[in-house]
């Protein structure tokens, strides 16, 4: 699944055009690196979202195309 969806679809962020804003201005880092909004995203990967004046990291446990709002957050672990 694209980097882009997975963040809307797992509701770190709420609207996937901010999504790929964020993947464009290099806020969204997987292991340590800038990623685009293309870029596949696999469980196991860590996520780094800079947005605003805060910062958050997740580990990717499952990708799922479509998820209830109640289930999204089983999609990741939050590390800091």
């Amino acid at each position: 699944m694209r980097l882009d969806k997975y963040l809307k679809v797992s509701r770190i962020i709420k609207r996937r055009t901010i999504a790929n804003d964020a993947c464009d201005a290099g806020r969204i880092l997987v292991n340590g690196k800038a990623a685009r909004a293309s870029y596949a995203v696999k469980a196991g990967d860590v996520l780094t979202v800079n947005l605003g004046a805060s910062s958050h990291e997740y580990e990717v446990l499952n990708v799922l195309e479509t998820v209830r709002k109640e289930d999204a957050d089983k999609m990741y672990k939050m590390i800091k």
